[in-house]
Order: C-alpha cells, then structure tokens, then sequence
C-alpha cells in the first residue's frame, strides 16, 4: 500500500528543527523522563527549573535535581509518542544526552503482578512516529547498552525485574483481544504508547536512552483489570529512583 508513513525522505532535515525552537539553557547531559505526575511533583517541590518546554496543554516545567551529587533533569513527557517525542527532541537539543524513560505500562501476561519492574529490550512499532526517524520495520531494538546498564541498577538494588519486549501502539481503546494475543505471540510482556518512537529518536540522534516500566494494569485475561495502579505510589517513586541511577550510569 502506498502509505505516507513509508515514504523515504530520512535523509532529508525536518523544516522545523528543535534548535529553533527551545532555548539554549545550562543543561545537565543527564534527564529521566518521567510518566508518574505526583513523582515529578515531588521534585519540582525541592528542585530548581531550569526550562518550560510548551505545547497546546500548556507549559512543561524541566527541573534539576541532584543524585548523589550530579546534575540530574527531570520532567513529565506528556502521553503519547507525538509528545513525549517532541519534548524528548527539545530535551536533546538543550543537552541532555543520557536518557531513561520511566512509566506504567499494561501487562499482557498474567506472571506480571502489579508492580512488577520491566527492561524493555525491545518493541512492536504499532505507532506512527517511529517511521519518520528509521526505515520501516516491525521490530525494533533496544540499545543493549542501556537495557545492561538498567539490568545492573536493578540487580544491585535487589529488585526483581523482567526484560522483554512492549507492544507500543497509538491507540488505547483499539488494543483488541485478537491485537493483543497475536502481540503476546510475538513475545511482548506488555503495552504502552511511547517506546518504539523514544528507541528510534535516541538512534536518529545519537544518544543514549533506556526505559522502565512498572507492570501497571492488566490486559492479560478476559477484563481489563485497572488494579489501582495510579494509586501505586511508593512502587512509582521507587522505580523513578531507580531510573535516576541508571540515566547516571548510561
């Protein structure tokens, strides 16, 4: 099909580019984007902001913060690939080069209790944005770097964890139960909206990034199970604080 997503231009520069539209600030190189609001919330109370990143849903506070006394960025990525994408390229071309991303996902296998910490080594390219930043592809994987360096972190802090591959889709209330098990066939552990494009903007632009999802609702039986994962707090900010570590560690 002569879809426009196939299109071949990526050798071609974007007509706006990110360096025209933020500001050149003291940037550290490392930044955790973080998917839990109250958990950005909590550092913004003791942390100094350093930018506002804007889009129609207002502005985007990016904060600093200190990890066992190195400059750390921190800010809420917004829910989708499109956005989360934009402030990660703005993000980019402020400075940061080192980055995880950390949030809630679906789980599509029952073993996956809520809670549960997850490496993505890999994802389903179920999105559109991915494919303005690499060729088409079905798959696409994690740099090893950064799922060894989250495997470490986890490791020594005693926390169970899987690594696997995510199911990364555009569309929340189209994850059929026929999408979902032809998903599961393929080996994904788990769904969200943003992985697959974060992977590919990481390798277009040369840097850095990892991700960590926390096991949050279910997709793994006949019903959607919520399970109060929002309400999950001292599982949400336990992980963030891991992520931290490892963006230190990238």
């Amino acid at each position: 099909m002569d879809l426009p997503l196939l299109e071949d231009d990526l050798d071609q520069r974007g007509v706006i580019e990110p360096h025209l539209v933020v500001r050149p600030v003291d940037m550290p190189d490392t930044a955790v984007l973080c998917f839990f609001p109250e958990v950005v919330d909590a550092v913004g109370a003791g942390a100094r902001r350093i930018a506002r990143l804007s889009s129609e849903r207002g502005s985007t506070p990016v904060w600093e913060t200190a990890v066992d006394g190195r400059r750390l960025a921190v800010l809420h990525p917004g829910i989708g690939a499109p956005l989360s994408v934009m402030f990660l390229e703005e993000l980019i071309a402020m400075g940061a080069r080192k980055l995880v991303a950390v949030g809630g996902a679906g789980t599509l296998v029952p073993e996956l209790v809520l809670g549960h910490a997850v490496v993505v080594d890999s994802a389903i390219r179920d999105e559109g944005t991915s494919f303005h930043y690499l060729p088409p592809g079905r798959v696409i994987d994690a740099d090893p770097h950064g799922v060894a360096v989250l495997r470490c972190t986890l490791d020594e802090a005693g926390v169970p964890y899987v690594v696997g591959r995510s199911w990364t889709t555009d569309a929340i209330y189209r994850e059929t139960r026929a999408r979902v098990d032809r998903r599961r066939a393929e080996g994904c552990l788990v769904v969200e909206m943003e992985a697959s494009a974060f992977i590919a903007v990481a390798r277009y632009r040369g840097v850095r990034f990892a991700q960590l999802l926390l096991a949050a609702d279910s997709l793994a039986g006949e019903a959607w199970e919520h399970r109060g994962w929002t309400t999950a707090r001292q599982a949400r900010e336990g992980l963030f604080r891991l992520a931290a570590q490892a963006a230190l560690a990238l």
